[in-house]
């Protein structure tokens, strides 16, 4: 693809419009919005609101004013983006946190099943996350194998089974119907880690039969560095599973400060300390630029985007290592070379900001309300200049930070 062909792309693109709604950084292309999604320009006004006025000014009456009821708010306008109904779905804590609180409520609803099944080289912290899940529940154990054999690991005793819906390396995307009634016709639950599939592939939750679900808000809901996360329980489970974390906000009445905990109906359940107000505030106003987004224009610019990408990866000499089918990835391409993270570096140090997984795998983001098709265009000729020029075997390249 030429760069006038990119442009001809960008003319009739219906998402283009949303680029200029994010700041876009002078002499940047941004590639790590799977990492963490650009500032909406929206976001700048409303956090100086809820600052001056909602803080500065209106002080604890705001909590009357519309912050005590920001996590069902907030966990209703992400509902639609992962095929859920608006009271399974509520924003809160960490994507860890939640985690545990659903790992352990899934293992304490039938003693006879004992066992979290989760895939090797899943996210890291959904396996730390689990291990000490499963170490606070009397006789729990963790199985973790190859995803390979992840359905024969299934049995009697299972009581979970753990899945990230797109592989943070590879963005490989699970089928979540066929996994979904793998996990049933073993009599187990599943739960989703949604991290890198919310806003960037149509989740169907619901549809599909899932049971728990976590998510974060600082990917592609452009919610900020740390952003509170999400979680999701469907209807059927909500009166039979409980919080572990029982805080005064999952309290049925917290503000009548009983001793004893009772725990609240639905979703209210799930919170446990005061919200983060700031947080849900910035992720609120990312979200507000969902309401009229068609998940199926986000999925056809993604794999456009990755088409452009990839010709110019391969052209590179690098490896894809991302399924090229697109109902199998998410909205990311990875490659795998010896240098991968000089390249990364090398790329930075040009405006083109992707990222690195070791041992040996360069990322990037194709987010499609952020980049047009020639921001693509240009970032994978540079990446086919520093690797044809072997640019990237500067030693300053090489030289590895805390973050990569």
């Amino acid at each position: 693809m030429t760069l006038e062909q990119a442009q001809a792309l960008d003319a009739v693109d219906p998402l283009a419009g949303y680029h200029d709604r994010f700041v876009q950084p002078e002499g940047v292309i941004y590639l790590d919005g799977n990492s963490l999604g650009l500032l909406p320009t929206e976001t700048v006004a409303a956090g100086a609101d809820i600052m001056e006025r909602a803080w500065g000014q209106r002080l604890i009456r705001s909590w009357n004013e519309g912050w005590i009821d920001a996590p069902s708010r907030v966990g209703a306008m992400i509902a639609p983006l992962i095929g859920a109904d608006a009271d399974e779905v509520i924003a809160a804590d960490s994507t860890s946190v939640n985690l545990y609180k659903l790992i352990v409520a899934a293992l304490r609803l039938d003693p006879s099943r004992n066992v979290v099944v989760s895939e090797a080289g899943n996210f890291p912290t959904d396996l730390h996350i689990a291990e000490g899940a499963v170490a606070a529940v009397a006789g729990a154990q963790l199985k973790v194998v190859e995803r390979g054999v992840l359905a024969e690991a299934l049995g009697d005793e299972t009581a979970l089974l753990l899945l990230t819906h797109v592989h943070y390396k590879t963005a490989e995307r699970f089928d979540m119907t066929a996994w979904t009634r793998v996990a049933h016709d073993a009599g187990a639950l599943i739960c989703w880690d949604l991290s890198h599939s919310a806003g960037a592939v149509a989740v169907e939750l619901n549809a599909a039969g899932a049971d728990l679900a976590v998510g974060c808000g600082y990917k592609y809901l452009n919610g900020g560095p740390g952003a509170p996360a999400f979680l999701y329980v469907a209807k059927r489970w909500q009166d039979r599973l409980h919080n572990p974390l029982s805080g005064w906000m999952g309290h049925a009445a917290p503000f009548e400060f009983a001793d004893g905990y009772e725990a609240a109906a639905g979703m209210k359940r799930w919170l446990t300390g005061t919200p983060s107000v700031l947080g849900l505030a910035a992720l609120e106003s990312g979200l507000k630029l969902w309401d009229s987004i068609d998940l199926a224009q986000i999925e056809a610019k993604s794999a456009a985007l990755w088409n452009i990408f990839h010709v110019a990866g391969t052209a590179a000499g690098l490896e894809c290592v991302t399924p090229a089918d697109p109902a199998k990835r998410g909205s990311h391409i990875s490659f795998r070379h010896p240098n991968a993270y000089e390249i990364v570096q090398a790329l930075i140090a040009r405006g083109v900001i992707g990222d690195f997984r070791d041992p040996d795998i360069l990322r990037f983001g194709l987010t499609p309300l952020t980049l047009s098709h020639a921001d693509v265009w240009r970032a994978g000729e540079m990446m086919r200049e520093i690797t044809e020029s072997g640019e990237y075997r500067k030693a300053e390249f090489a030289v590895r930070n805390a973050v990569t």
